[in-house]
């Protein structure tokens, strides 16, 4: 009955074989999930139980992820459709929405007042608040909260919806980006090819034929065969890409354009971030917490021959790149903003490939701030963009 959803994971470019389904399916006969104590049978255990016996390497869980979710899309349980509906789920179809002129009559808090506030409801709330505009809560207009509107909040819980929230209160988990993805279109390796410095280096593996036929020709005929070395694209490159929350809207071209770059460049060192840089970057978004590298000893570690690459949407609150304390995750000693003209001073070649519209950058106030910082040096993830970037980085 599962021959569907092996095929979409097949469709999906996941190595997975008949012997892995086949253990699926003993797993199943043997029980190993089953029932739960409703009589339901969880979509969760399904789906813990099928991504063990199918995949054998966590950077195919990304992958895994998205065809099971469009395999069983809709599907909260697998059995037992009378299932008393959640309540939760009840508030949120139910969730306010509010015209711009109600949205128009809320105020901003700045910074310090806003993080003042918080401290003070901390102390002072006791109970559970929904629909209003002062509590830590649900569906209102406070500052503090998730479900409701304000324009500058701190978002506790739940899932962002306005884009708006300059800081969050929540455990995020991000994915690696997929350097394996196929592109949709050579186009885009294309426009990196502008970007290249050919070298000839390493052990002489090609046969050089002109130097062939002129050494022969002097040998009186006898054949002198000439190697060369291969040639490379010589340049290095330092890409530093933003990972989860809105980023995850752009996660197919950016996927798309981290392939191509692995593919054309020979020299390539990469480090992820969320929003904007700031002390530490990583490799791997399953440690992220446990494997940092320091911002200080990348710029030491790499020379000014590398050309830096930023990849991000750069929307964001301000505070976020201008505060110090204005991650959304931890409270950063130094602004972002710091970082910033740190990694451009150090690294003179830079760009930046937002994957954002440009039609809506006037709208995104971080968007501009950061245009400031890297010297209107922001390209869009076009393929024009990205032939104007590697234009301006091959100078």
């Amino acid at each position: 009955m599962l021959i569907d959803f092996f095929y979409t994971l097949r469709s999906a470019k996941l190595p997975v074989s008949v012997k892995e389904y086949l253990v699926l399916l003993e797993a199943l006969q043997a029980n190993v999930v089953g029932p739960n104590s409703d009589g339901a049978f969880a979509l969760d255990d399904f789906y813990y139980l099928s991504r063990t016996s199918l995949v054998k390497d966590e950077k195919h869980y990304d992958k895994f992820d998205r065809a099971f979710a469009a395999y069983f899309k809709g599907v909260e349980m697998l059995a037992d459709f009378t299932k008393e509906v959640p309540l939760d789920w009840l508030r949120k179809t139910l969730e306010r929405e509010f015209t711009a002129e109600e949205k128009a009559k809320i105020e901003k808090m700045g910074w310090d007042e806003l993080m003042e506030t918080l401290k003070k409801r901390f102390e002072e709330q006791k109970e559970r608040h929904e629909g209003g505009n002062k509590w830590i809560g649900t569906g209102g207009t406070s500052p503090f909260g998730h479900g409701g509107y304000n324009p500058q909040g701190i978002r506790i819980g739940g899932a962002g919806k306005n884009k708006s929230a300059v800081k969050v209160w929540d455990q995020r988990a991000y994915k690696d980006y997929d350097d394996s993805q196929e592109l949709g279109t050579r186009n885009i390796k294309v426009a990196l090819r502008r970007l290249r410095k050919f070298a000839r280096e390493g052990h002489e593996e090609e046969l050089d034929l002109d130097h062939t036929i002129q050494s022969t020709a002097a040998n009186a005929g006898y054949l002198d065969i000439k190697m060369r070395p291969e040639r490379h694209n010589n340049v290095k490159v330092l890409l530093l890409m933003d990972v989860g929350g809105t980023m995850d809207e752009h996660i197919q071209r950016v996927e798309e354009l981290f392939s191509a770059v692995k593919t054309e460049f020979k020299h390539l060192e990469f480090y992820y971030f969320h929003n904007c840089v700031y002390d530490f970057m990583w490799k791997n978004n399953k440690r992220r917490f446990s494997e940092k590298f320091a911002t200080w000893d990348i710029l030491r570690k790499y020379n000014k021959d590398y050309k830096l690459i930023f990849v991000g949407d750069a929307t964001m609150s301000p505070y976020e790149i201008l505060q110090p304390g204005g991650s959304v995750e931890y409270n950063n000693e130094e602004a972002g903003a710091e970082w910033i003209q740190r990694l451009t001073h150090a690294f003179p070649k830079f760009a930046w490939i937002n994957p954002e519209p440009q039609g809506v950058w006037q709208y995104r106030q971080s968007i501009a701030v950061m245009q400031q910082l890297v010297s209107h040096r922001m390209f869009p993830l076009t393929l024009k963009g990205l032939e104007e970037a590697m234009r301006l980085l091959s100078k």
